[in-house]
């Protein structure tokens, strides 16, 4: 899954939820002094219902502003919205009602990402890594928010906080607390800070051998050897999400990209696909329903269907239109045919 914010001609991970099984909100179980109104709404936010989710906790917050939970999972599902600055609005007031909540000081970083990325603004990527710092001094166990700090601070420019040293601290902190995930930080700290691929595959392999039961760390991995495009390394990872949670609906998702990049019965990606995309909300820690389309556009381009490969990568753009490898091939179709 693409975690990846342009910020002008530098790239700033916002890396969301990144070790958070699904549901998306596995992590953060519902509070027992959680208002029936906003359970219901975790309840309808975890089946993909945002705008319901939205409609119950905006009436819970106009007969009650201060409910700092209610104002936090309307950023939530504003955000699965793509509505980052009522996102962000949302996001503030739980701080600010709360200020001592590692968690809402993690998501508000996470939102304030996401408007950097789309305003290209050096101020608002300040306030991102104020945001995760706060959340950990706050939490210093909270291994989201010092993943997110290490992805930040190896992606950003200096002038906005970026510095690779304090990034490895982070992976080493996050290495002390939880090997596993200390493997996956060290990992990309090896891959954006070194640009030392042997390495990045030593601490995977770490992962594969210590046989976790965390499905979310064999995904990233296939994730990373998707990203270079080694279909057949990815393997070992999926055939440990196999074995952990055969159900999982990305797997096929996985699968079918596997199979575009090593040419293996390739035409079984298709259904796979469409499944995925008929079958699961979109959410902002799975695979994108965008990147779900693009690689559909792949496939039929392999298959010779130029006109059907074109709709699959303007259906992604509608969807994501800063999605650049749509739009790459898109432009490429269209001088082809010319």
């Amino acid at each position: 899954m693409s975690r990846t914010l342009f910020f002008g001609t530098v790239v700033i991970l916002a890396a969301i939820a990144f070790a958070s099984p699904a549901p998306i909100v596995a992590s953060n179980q519902a509070s027992a002094n959680s208002s029936p109104d906003v359970t219901q709404a975790r309840h309808l936010f975890d089946l993909g219902n945002y705008s319901a989710a939205v409609t119950i906790l905006t009436n819970t917050i106009a007969r009650n502003a201060n409910d700092a939970e209610a104002q936090f999972w309307l950023a939530r599902a504003n955000y699965e919205q793509k509505d980052f600055d009522n996102a962000a609005s949302h996001a503030e007031r739980a701080v600010q009602i709360d200020p001592k909540n590692s968690l809402y000081h993690l998501w508000l970083g996470r939102i304030y990402g996401q408007q950097a990325d789309r305003e290209r603004s050096f101020s608002l990527a300040r306030k991102v890594k104020k945001e995760f710092e706060e959340a950990i001094r706050l939490d210093p166990s909270n291994l989201d928010a010092r993943r997110d700090l290490e992805e930040f601070e190896l992606q950003a420019p200096w002038v906005v906080g970026g510095n690779k040293d304090d990034a490895r601290q982070q992976a080493e902190a996050i290495a002390s607390a939880d090997p596993v995930k200390g493997h996956l930080a060290m990992a990309e700290y090896d891959r954006e800070g070194l640009k030392k691929n042997d390495l990045v595959a030593n601490e995977y392999k770490q992962v594969l051998d210590s046989r976790v039961d965390r499905v979310d760390a064999y995904f990233e991995i296939a994730d990373y050897y998707k990203d270079i495009g080694k279909g057949a390394e990815m393997e070992p990872a999926l055939q440990a999400a196999e074995k952990l949670k055969p159900g999982d609906p990305r797997i096929g998702y996985y699968r079918a990209v596997q199979r575009i990049l090593t040419g293996t019965q390739p035409s079984a990606a298709e259904p796979l696909l469409k499944a995925y995309l008929a079958n699961t909300p979109p959410r902002s820690d799975w695979p994108s329903h965008a990147s779900a389309r693009n690689w559909l556009g792949r496939l039929y381009e392999l298959e010779g269907k130029r006109p059907q490969a074109a709709e699959q990568y303007r259906a992604a753009l509608e969807l994501d239109p800063t999605n650049k490898d749509a739009h790459a091939k898109l432009e490429k179709l269209g001088k082809n045919s010319q």
